[in-house]
């Protein structure tokens, strides 16, 4: 097996969030680092890179610049780079596309030799001082063990696909993060229902309906949502996704921090502006039209099992707020389902037994995103996550614009000073009233 010494850390999955961490560290030309992914390459959500679609944060939120906007690593210098500065400048968005934004990402992965693809983490062990972290090196077939003061998990997220749907062919009935890799062949059906809300929900029915005149299928979307309800985007409710908020929420206890999620829903789980727009304009002039294309769109209701039937699939659904049950029939369903935390197969064996639990499924994090051992009076060595922390530092937890802040927290703990500067009271808001004068 491999043994190359002592890495000061190691970073499991390379993700966006783990990218800008590596992106970060390579600027600190001391630390020793090593990012390791099982994937062949960096892709981001590859069945959801649909055209002409944008991320939901501006381009500000890229890998570095919240850090160090003079980061040869930033999105404006990649754009520099490929000659596309003053193509952005006239694009007139602060939003980068989302197909550019993977490009981006790609090409920062280029430049980093630490990141490590076709090599899967299978198992952490905790050495007293330090990690052991042994590496199936899916090009070689061979493991591999580096030694690490510290590690981060930064394993993302997985679809999310209810017990009651899932089980039938993934080319009938698939998630959306499988959109792009299905679509010719969905397209093909006589009917496709879409069940689920927000932004990857709107984005395939939109993607579908623009589609619609060229090929005859009824088109359905199904959610149990009240609505279907825009994003909150107004400023300030942006500056929830600030990082003095993130102070603020962790505070919290657990019991109010849950409570907190549930008021900032609109925050997480709606829809862009631009997207509804887009999608009622179309309905729109397609109702014009004596032929116009079959559309249902159905708020307030359930699917609470899928089941094959001849050459279709049963819905069995309820709408809730009437409380009437009824089966809905479809070629081809999309799960717009979306997504649980990633947690790799050999964490709970490793450490189940020796962290801090807040209940049965989530850890505790510190505010800089350490796990809490029951030893940790005796720790110097530290497991760091980005992974599965809604319940620890809010709805920003999945959000791009918080990525860099939640790096520059893990680098500057691991190295024992400030190398990047922590930004905090910059927005108008405040949350405590431990934050009014005396």
């Amino acid at each position: 097996m491999k043994n190359e010494g002592m890495y000061d850390c190691i970073g499991i999955g390379i993700g966006p969030y783990n990218l800008s961490l590596a992106a970060l560290m390579d600027e600190r030309t001391d630390l020793k680092v090593r990012f390791f992914d099982k994937t062949p390459e960096f892709q981001w959500h590859p069945g959801m890179l649909i055209d002409l679609t944008d991320l939901q944060v501006p381009f500000i939120a890229d890998l570095v610049t919240f850090a160090n906007p003079q980061s040869r690593y930033s999105y404006l210098n990649y754009l520099h780079n490929h000659n596309r500065l003053y193509k952005f400048f006239f694009f007139h968005k602060f939003e980068m596309p989302r197909q550019e934004y993977n490009d981006y990402a790609r090409w920062v992965v280029k430049q980093l030799p630490h990141c490590q693809f076709h090599s899967e983490v299978v198992g952490v062990k905790d050495n007293g001082d330090h990690y052991e972290v042994e590496v199936y090196n899916r090009r070689t077939d061979e493991r591999e063990v580096y030694q690490a003061k510290h590690v981060v998990m930064g394993t993302g997220s997985k679809p999310l696909i209810p017990d009651d749907m899932g089980g039938h062919p993934s080319e009938d009935v698939h998630h959306t993060s499988r959109y792009l890799f299905h679509k010719e062949t969905t397209m093909d059906s006589p009917s496709i229902t879409i069940i689920g809300s927000g932004q990857s929900a709107a984005e395939v029915f939109y993607d579908l309906l623009k589609e619609q005149k060229e090929h005859p299928y009824k088109l359905s979307w199904l959610t149990r949502s009240e609505g279907i309800l825009q994003l909150e985007s107004s400023k300030l409710g942006q500056e929830f996704f600030a990082p003095d908020y993130v102070d603020y929420f962790h505070s919290l206890s657990f019991e109010k921090r849950l409570k907190a999620l549930d008021t900032l829903d609109q925050l997480r789980n709606g829809i862009d502006m631009d997207t509804l727009n887009n999608i009622y304009n179309i309905l729109y002039n397609h109702s014009v039209s004596e032929s116009a294309p079959d559309i249902v769109i159905q708020p307030l209701t359930e699917v609470n099992q899928i089941s094959k039937q001849g050459d279709h699939y049963a819905l069995s659904c309820h709408q809730w707020q009437e409380e009437k049950d009824f089966t809905y029939t479809s070629g081809k369903i999309i799960l717009a389902t979306g997504y649980v935390p990633n947690i790799p197969p050999w964490f709970h064996d490793a450490f189940g037994d020796r962290i801090v639990w807040e209940d049965e499924k989530r850890f505790k994090v510190t505010r800089d995103y350490k796990l809490v051992f029951k030893d940790e009076e005796d720790r110097d060595h530290h497991f760091y996550t980005v992974t599965n922390l809604e319940h620890s530092h809010g709805a920003g937890a999945t959000n791009l614009g918080l990525a860099v802040d939640r790096n520059i927290a893990i680098i500057n703990d691991i190295c024992g000073e400030e190398v990047y500067k922590v930004q905090r009271h910059t927005i108008f808001s405040q949350f405590s009233m431990d934050e009014y004068p005396s």
